[in-house]
Order: structure tokens, then C-alpha cells, then sequence
């Protein structure tokens, strides 16, 4: 259970890997369970599931799909400094309104959703 935090990495965020069988690879997130600290992110920590026939399955077999990462595992990507890093959030004054908005801690680069 995760009760510190609110989590920052959002759906469609493109992500990288720090830890674990599928360190450094990058991939756009799925979708964020806040409750669990989990993420899925598209094409990585496959895992192979036996499913029954069904009528959208009728022959059954094995399935390959994404398994949930944990949250602490994974970092932005930065497309200028090409890796995971840091992040930070600046407030920007928008047409009169005060925007947050997500940084990069390295360059100060804006991180934008994919």
C-alpha cells in the first residue's frame, strides 16, 4: 500500500527502467494505479498467462500481456538528456492562470506527456 504520496508519472508519460530484469528500456505508460504504486507500461516486464477458451478467445492457450511495474522503479524521460531523470514542478503564469508544470532536474527542460 502506498500512502505517502501522490504519484507524478501519469498516463502516456514515456518512462525508462532503473532496476530490475527490464533496466534501461523505455516505454509510454498504460496506465497508473495510484493505490498499489504500480504502472504498466507498453511492451515491457511481459509475462505469459494460460487462459481458458472463451467466445473473444475461442482457442485459448497462452497469452502474452504487461505485468505492473512499482512506481519507484521507473523514472521520465527527458528527450534532450535521452534518459530517465529527475523531475520537478515549476509554476508558470498562463494566460493569468498559474500552470505546474513538470522539469527536468538536469536541464530544465520541460517534460511533456507523449
Amino acid at each position: 500500500m502506498l500512502n505517502t504520496a501522490k504519484l507524478t508519472i501519469r498516463k502516456n508519460d514515456m518512462i525508462q527502467v532503473i532496476s530490475g530484469r527490464e533496466k534501461g528500456k523505455t516505454g509510454k505508460v498504460l496506465s497508473v494505479d495510484a493505490k498499489n504504486g504500480k504502472v504498466l507500461v507498453e511492451k515491457l516486464n511481459l509475462v505469459k498467462r494460460h487462459t481458458k477458451p472463451t467466445q473473444t478467445n475461442p482457442t485459448g492457450g497462452l497469452v502474452e500481456k504487461e505485468a505492473p511495474l512499482h512506481y519507484a522503479k521507473v523514472l521520465l524521460f527527458c528527450a534532450k538528456c535521452d534518459k530517465g531523470v529527475r523531475h520537478g514542478i515549476k509554476v508558470e503564469a498562463k494566460g493569468g492562470k498559474n500552470a505546474k508544470v513538470r522539469v527536468c532536474k538536469k536541464c530544465n527542460e520541460k517534460l511533456e506527456t507523449a
